[in-house]
């Protein structure tokens, strides 16, 4: 029930037209659930009845502050909506107030939503109110109703005590201590303790309102906040108490009978949990605490690293008989009815868990030096003792123990911030686990971390992501402390994304990436709820007159019948794909093997072209032709074009005598050039150089300087070539077209004569008389060309019968010499 009124309370407060408000609103709307109407049936409804000023008395403040911080401000964020009722004479009789959260949840959240309390649950809600800040009353022919806790706290910060006190009570389990927060703490909020730190993220205020609040609750005798017994015997950790709770659930409290200090903090090791010594009187009523002095009580908090030595009274006196089956210190001692073994039995034992115990100790149990005997080992000790022998030089148990395992294990979060961030819901959790599982924890959420960022546009988000779903599967868990098995839960639910579609990026039916609903999801439900609307008519026009119990049955067959079809052709897919994979993988192979195979023959052919002697020249492994013959064909090549593009230029292609007229000057010119570039080449080269580098290569440069000329004598040609057919009548008429098209343009057609029509007509002149030199020169060459034979085809070369008294009249290179020498 805690658990259950704790996340309504928490939803509520948690909605965005309340959240940001107030305490007074905040305060206000949970008083107006508790006292709202259950649904009965189908009816619901949520309005709750209520005077302005009995509002107030609930909240500690007056009406004025109800209207101005409480109703004002929900109605215009729309979290409340009221209604002044009034009675025939015109009177206000009441106010009927409806808290939209509720509404909404009730209509649209369904019964699974935390809001959705029936009437047992808000009837418990509405009691733990009264008993914590209602203000009581007497009602005629009832039992009246006593105040509750805080009904004398009124004024400023009334609301915010109100409020904190039901907030850490819904918080607090059984044994009254309420869970602090974990992890660390800013290093501006230490001085305020982990008490306050963890007060502040309930009701969303600063840790230094937190401390006010603990403060003036520690004064009305409802908390107390003593520090945590360590094995120093010095006080450590603040901790915080309900009284209330602690007594309403028999626990009982040590009272200390010493200055500066009132309530005795039980061991950190000890067994069980203290509780108020009274459970006879009123709950929570002050003063439980018997000689308690609110001016002396407060114990500071401590920071965890300051750990100061605490008070320890002489005399212990329990307020109350002692309780044996509410998980005392002393409890489960047998039937002898023996006193305990000391006091302080377990707070002088070594930090390694030994059994070691300080000199100094004063043992009264039996057997103990003080009693006259010899002292002896408990169970407990020899465990430890075993304990302690099975580890190392350095106190460490044997590796793969369970000890090492729960003595390593890390109390907080991993160093890396990503992981602090995603696992930072699960904080509590993570301290009950072992070190192994830590380690397998973390490595899980790691892989998880990186599949998330693979799945997100954004970088950085996976860590928030991660951390939203703990906190919904926790949610739907309802709360850490019902996780009995931590480390599964983790593995299996926690980290585990549960998609509900085909889609990756789906959890839960949200989308990862976006946050909003998945679209996939839409479609199946949709498809699904077509489908069994059509079946459903489907029966209805096969099957008149059947009753509701038999339709639901034919109707529920019939989809199975489909779902399992649906099944069948799913399998029969995959097979399909599946065989469709292989066929594509085989066919990849082997065209791979046949990519493969001829590369081969390709290398191979191209290794025997390149073993071909010179078709010209008979040089050795030349690829059939060596570079020097090589340029010696581009030349001729080169210089027969160029003609036949002077040709076209100049000359009429009919006129074959014409023709060959330019083609031989062009010819004459071009080996004039030639001619002229080796004599300056000749001319600014070493000759010494040139016999050093061989015959050979003077035959290249020649070659090469003769190719580079003709090429560019061709291109030089060209250009006059076009220059010349540009200024033709057919180039003239085809600019003047252009240049009259481009003025008639619709942009140009209110003032064709302007600058820009100008420029435009002309630029387009231009294109146009290029285009058609273009097309005149490629319709010449083809008609030369097929008057004459291709330029570019040489004499077949003589026989080698014919050339072998020129090859050998060659002189040898040294190469060539030592090689038919060797």
């Amino acid at each position: 029930m805690r658990l259950r009124l704790r996340a309504a309370v928490q939803a509520l407060l948690a909605d965005p037209s309340i959240a940001g408000q107030s305490d007074v609103a905040k305060l206000a709307s949970v008083v107006l659930l508790a006292k709202s109407r259950a649904p009965k049936g189908h009816e619901d409804d949520s309005v709750t009845a209520i005077w302005v000023a009995e509002l107030g008395r609930w909240m500690g403040v007056g009406e004025s502050t109800v209207h101005r911080r409480a109703l004002a401000p929900l109605r215009a964020s729309d979290g409340l909506h009221t209604e002044e009722v009034r009675d025939e004479q015109g009177y206000p009789t009441g106010l009927r107030c409806l808290v939209m959260p509720l509404w909404r949840a009730r209509k649209r959240g369904g019964p699974r939503h935390p809001l959705a309390l029936d009437k047992a649950e808000l009837a418990t809600l509405l009691h733990l109110c009264e008993a914590l800040f209602g203000h009581g009353w007497t009602p005629k022919d009832k039992a009246p109703t006593p105040p509750g806790l805080l009904a004398g706290r009124k004024g400023k910060g009334a609301a915010t005590d109100r409020l904190g006190l039901l907030l850490m009570v819904l918080h607090t389990p059984a044994s009254g201590w309420l869970p602090l927060c974990g992890g660390s703490v800013k290093k501006a909020e230490k001085k305020h303790g982990r008490g306050a730190v963890t007060l502040a993220r309930l009701l969303g205020c600063s840790p230094a309102g937190a401390r006010k609040v603990l403060d003036r609750l520690t004064q009305d005798g409802v908390v107390a906040r003593p520090a945590r017994g360590t094995v120093t015997r010095m006080s450590g950790r603040g901790r915080v108490r309900l009284l209330p709770v602690a007594q309403a659930y028999g626990r009982f409290l040590e009272v200390v009978q010493a200055p500066g200090n009132v309530f005795s903090a039980r061991p950190g090791s000890a067994g069980g949990d203290l509780g108020p010594a009274g459970t006879d009187g009123a709950l929570g009523t002050p003063g439980i605490c018997g000689a308690e002095d609110t001016g002396d009580a407060e114990i500071q908090e401590r920071p965890d690293s300051a750990e100061h030595h605490a008070h320890h009274a002489s005399v212990v006196t329990p307020v109350g008989s002692p309780r044996l089956d509410c998980g005392f210190s002393g409890e489960g001692r047998g039937g002898e009815g023996r006193r305990p073994e000391r006091a302080c039995v377990r707070e002088d034992q070594a930090a390694d868990g030994g059994t070691a115990v300080s000199e100094s100790g004063s043992p009264v149990a039996e057997g103990g030096p003080l009693r006259g005997e010899k002292p002896g080992k408990s169970s407990v000790d020899e465990r430890h003792g075993q304990r302690a022998a099975g580890a190392g030089a350095v106190g460490r148990p044997k590796a793969g123990s369970w000890d090492k395992a729960q003595q390593q294990r890390r109390v907080g979060l991993p160093d890396d911030l990503g992981l602090r961030v995603a696992l930072g819901p699960v904080a509590w959790l993570w301290g009950r686990l072992s070190g192994w599982q830590q380690d397998q924890v973390e490595a899980a959420a790691k892989v998880e971390l990186v599949r998330l960022k693979g799945l997100l546009a954004v970088p950085g988000g996976a860590p928030r992501l991660l951390a939203a779903r703990l906190t919904d599967r926790l949610e739907e868990t309802g709360g850490e402390s019902l996780v009995s098995r931590p480390y599964g839960w983790l593995t299996r639910r926690g980290l585990v994304q549960r998609q509900a579609c085909s889609d990756r990026r789906c959890d839960d039916g949200i989308r990862l990436d976006t946050g909003t609903p998945c679209e996939t999801c839409g479609n199946v439900i949709h498809i699904r709820r077509a489908r069994r609307a059509k079946a459903a008519a489907e029966i209805d026009r096969e099957l008149p007159g059947l009753s509701d119990g038999e339709r639901r049955r034919v109707l529920e067959d019939r989809l199975r019948g489909q779902a399992s079809r649906e099944a069948e052709n799913l399998v029969r897919w995959r097979e399909q794909d599946r065989a469709e994979e292989a066929r594509r993988e085989a066919a990849r192979a082997a065209m791979q093997e046949r990519a493969e195979q001829e590369r081969r023959a390709a290398a191979a052919a191209d290794a025997a072209r390149q073993a071909l002697v010179c078709e010209e020249c008979g040089q050795e492994r030349a690829a059939g032709l060596c570079e020097t013959c090589g340029h010696r064909r581009q030349t001729e090549a080169l210089i027969v074009e160029a003609g036949l593009v002077a040709a076209a230029g100049s000359a009429d292609p009919a006129d074959s005598a014409a023709v060959a007229a330019v083609a031989a000057g062009v010819r004459a010119a071009v080996e004039r050039a030639i001619s002229q570039a080796w004599d300056e080449f000749l001319a600014i080269t070493d000759p010494a150089d040139l016999e050093a580098a061989g015959p050979q290569a003077t035959k290249d440069a020649a070659a090469y300087n003769a190719f580079f000329v003709a090429q560019s004598a061709a291109e030089q040609h060209r250009q006059d070539a076009l220059a010349a057919l540009s200024r033709t009548e057919e180039a003239e008429a085809e600019a003047k077209r252009a240049y009259t098209t481009e003025q008639g343009r619709p942009w140009f057609e209110h003032n064709p004569g302007g600058a820009d029509a100008i420029a435009a007509a002309t630029k387009a002149a231009d294109a146009a008389r290029e285009r058609a030199a273009e097309y005149l020169l490629t319709v010449r060459l083809e008609q030369l060309r097929e008057q004459a034979p291709s330029p570019t085809a040489t004499a077949p070369a003589a026989p080698w019968a014919d050339r072998l008294a020129e090859l050998a009249a060659r002189p040898l290179d040294d190469a060539t010499t030592r090689a038919v020498i060797a």
